[in-house]
């Protein structure tokens, strides 16, 4: 379930990748390397590497680096694509965006580690302990 709220939010950054950063005249190859290096721009800022780094340090592991991704991850990575396509509308260069994503997801899991798990439990409609 996690992973499909990440999964439903990227919506919102790949159509601001399309909106923005993808000209009429590439190739379906180029506009799959544009989504693609989109996407590892929010790896690198959260997990600190690419998809391909990930997959060749994990060989035997099934899924990507974000199918790994816990609760807190995830959560920051659908805040980072939602900030991300602020980013790309505003015209902001990759190079800047990184650096300003990469704040953001230091900050929201600095913030999210010192959120217990167990206070979300009592939350209405919560598992009853």
């Amino acid at each position: 379930m996690n992973r499909e709220i990440a999964k439903l939010n990227y919506r919102i950054h790949t159509d601001a990748i399309k909106d923005n950063l993808i000209p009429l005249e590439l190739t379906p190859e180029q506009i799959s390397y544009k989504y693609a290096n989109e996407a590892d721009l929010l790896n690198v800022a959260l997990f600190g590497r690419t998809a391909k780094q990930w997959r060749d340090a994990n060989p035997g592991r099934k899924g990507n680096i974000r199918d790994d991704a816990d609760l807190n991850q995830l959560l920051v990575l659908a805040n980072m694509e939602s900030y991300n396509a602020v980013l790309i509308g505003q015209g902001k260069k990759m190079s800047e965006r990184l650096v300003l994503l990469r704040e953001l997801a230091v900050k929201q899991m600095e913030t999210l580690s010192l959120v217990s798990m167990d206070s979300l439990k009592r939350l209405p409609g919560g598992d009853p302990e």
